[in-house]
């Protein structure tokens, strides 16, 4: 890992040159999907079920056959290990009850004149979840994608997860029972997007499309967007720890890994004040490496995007943290909730030595869908109230109305509005 120095003339330029990340695909990337969308709402199934041959290798004669049955979720919640169940239950359990407190309500209130305001908070009706599948098993992502939206009162969340050559994780689809999936098609890329987003004769169109997944289906999203809401165009992982030099660097250089180990592209960074203590976590990361089982992701990540910045002091650490607004930000200190007012922009915030980042990631409860390259700055973590909309409600009493209906003339009338002044003026009293 490169060496930054934040009392260094160069520093800031180093610093950008580092962190800049370019996100999104290429033109033929886009002019491929752009075509499968085109063709998704030109011929439906058919074109769906073209898709899935060509690039899942997986054949059917219809796509109710690629809908998985309630009773082949619940095989699969039998046949995994007792230990591997009890643990997605913990973690299902944990961020249910986290997503609970996220929860808004309807409010109302009559002001002086009589006139009732207020906001009426309802669940979106239909929402689509991506899953990555084959050999990849993400359970995690299936609980903390599925467990909001039902927590939010959605009626149906259906879920998209390839399936190449028919093979079907168990562990995604036990989670998939545990989090209440009310239905699952084998389906994905962009066809499964542009399907969600779209509908075709049996895969129902959704409102909102959630879940990670490779450059087709990240560029799908956003070509889908509008007609659809999504949750986010995510970059790569990242993780910035901020230490004070006491933790064991032995538990530093793992929390690097964490996040090195996604991809290549992965970033992972370190600041503190001490530099002794670099060496020591330099150290700890060249022994623990050779036996990491993705040893060659992390070592091309942490060469290629990882640094150890050295701070003048903690305040100036995350003074770069704030400027960075990283995904993951570790408070690995002895004294967090010091640093913690200081903090304006991160995903999540990890307080404290034990609070390693991939208890986040599992069953700590917060969601770990997180904003990317520096979308902190004005985006939120996953959750309740991604799932819910608000409509604003209006009703006005005759005395209200004689206020509001003289003063929006005004307004109108200066806006060269004559229908909206007009409108207003009609519901007022002679003499108004």
């Amino acid at each position: 890992m490169r060496r930054l120095d934040t009392a260094a003339a160069d520093f800031d330029s180093a610093l950008e040159q580092l962190t800049a990340w370019e996100e999104g695909s290429d033109l033929a990337v886009s002019q491929a999907v752009a075509d499968i969308i085109a063709e998704i709402a030109r011929r439906g199934d058919a074109a769906l079920l073209e898709y899935t041959a060509q690039f899942d290798r997986l054949d059917a004669s219809s796509v109710a056959q690629l809908e998985v049955s309630r009773e082949r979720q619940l095989r699969a919640l039998d046949a995994i290990e007792p230990g591997q169940r009890q643990a997605l239950e913990y973690a299902a359990q944990r961020i249910r009850s986290f997503h609970q407190h996220q929860l808004q309500h309807s409010w109302q209130y009559t002001d002086e004149t009589g006139n009732l305001l207020g906001q009426q908070v309802t669940p979106l009706e239909r929402v689509g979840l991506y899953v990555p599948g084959g050999k990849a098993s993400y359970p995690s992502s299936v609980l903390m994608n599925a467990l909001p939206a039902k927590v939010a009162g959605v009626d149906e969340v259906v879920m998209v997860v390839p399936a190449p050559g028919g093979e079907l994780n168990d562990l995604v689809l036990a989670a998939a029972c545990i989090a209440d999936v009310d239905r699952i098609f084998t389906i994905g890329g962009a066809q499964a997007v542009a399907a969600l987003a779209l509908g075709t004769a049996t895969v129902p169109a959704v409102d909102k499309i959630v879940g990670p997944g490779n450059i087709y289906v990240a560029t799908a999203k956003r070509q889908v967007f509008g007609r659809v809401g999504i949750d986010m165009i995510a970059g790569p992982s990242e993780i910035l720890i901020i230490c004070d030099g006491r933790t064991d660097p032995d538990w530093v250089a793992m929390d690097l890994f964490s996040q090195a180990e996604h991809d290549e592209n992965a970033q992972s960074l370190l600041l503190c004040p001490d530099s002794t203590y670099l060496d020591a976590v330099a150290a700890s990361i060249e022994r623990l490496l050779p036996g990491m089982e993705r040893a060659d992701i992390i070592r091309a990540s942490l060469d290629a995007r990882g640094a150890m910045i050295l701070t003048r002091d903690l305040e100036d650490a995350v003074a770069v943290s704030n400027r960075l607004a990283p995904e993951h930000l570790e408070l690995s200190v002895a004294d967090p909730d010091r640093l913690l007012p200081l903090v304006r922009h991160a995903g999540a915030i990890f307080m404290g030595p034990f609070t390693s980042e991939s208890l986040g990631d599992y069953c700590a409860g917060p969601n770990h869908v997180l904003p990317t390259s520096r979308s902190a700055r004005f985006s939120s973590p996953l959750g309740v109230y991604d799932f819910q909309k608000r409509s604003s409600v209006i009703r006005c009493s005759e005395r209200g109305v004689q206020e509001l209906g003289a003063n929006a003339s005004v307004l109108a009338r200066g806006e060269s509005l004559t229908a909206h002044a007009r409108s207003a003026e009609m519901r007022l009293k002679p003499g108004r």
